[in-house]
């Protein structure tokens, strides 16, 4: 399989979760305060979002660059 092709696939697949899902969270562990052996800690989550246009141009780039591998 040529290299363009392998691209491609990889783009529209994530493009594809990039649309599906549109954000996502992970915590995020920040220590707080430190008293000599006693620490305190919080855990937040943190989210990013992923803009809409953002997941279909990598769909539409991925759909090029597959469109482009058939063209030889």
């Amino acid at each position: 399989m040529q290299p363009i092709k392998i691209a491609g696939i990889m783009f529209v697949i994530v493009g594809i979760v990039f649309l599906a899902f549109g954000s996502f969270s992970y915590p995020k562990k920040t220590e707080q305060i430190k008293l000599g052996s006693v620490a305190l800690s919080v855990t937040e989550n943190k989210t990013i979002n992923i803009p809409t246009w953002l997941g279909a141009g990598v769909l539409i780039a991925g759909a090029l660059l597959l469109i482009a591998g058939n063209k030889k």
